[in-house]
């Protein structure tokens, strides 16, 4: 079993941060990030970390983000999809 990306104590950190009192310039912006996809799934994953700084607080432009993260295989597009064909 491979080490975590992250430990508990940083991933706790990053998920406490408030969208009231973040400072938008200390923010990773998205739009600069790139994901290599053809990268296997942890390595993706680590890059990504580099790059944005805190993945559950980011900024993509003027705003600022705060996300959340399910521990699945199963990707965005395919919940979508599911969603779509639902209706």
């Amino acid at each position: 079993m491979s080490e975590p990306i992250l430990s508990k104590s940083e991933k706790k950190q990053m998920q406490s941060v408030d969208l009231k009192t973040a400072d938008i310039d200390s923010l990773k912006n998205m739009e600069n990030v790139i994901v290599h996809t053809e990268l296997p799934k942890e390595e993706r994953i680590q890059d990504y970390i580099q790059q944005i700084g805190n993945p559950y607080c980011y900024r993509n432009g003027k705003y600022i983000v705060k996300t959340s993260y399910a521990n699945t295989d199963v990707t965005l597009e395919e919940r979508l999809l599911c969603y779509f064909r639902s209706k």
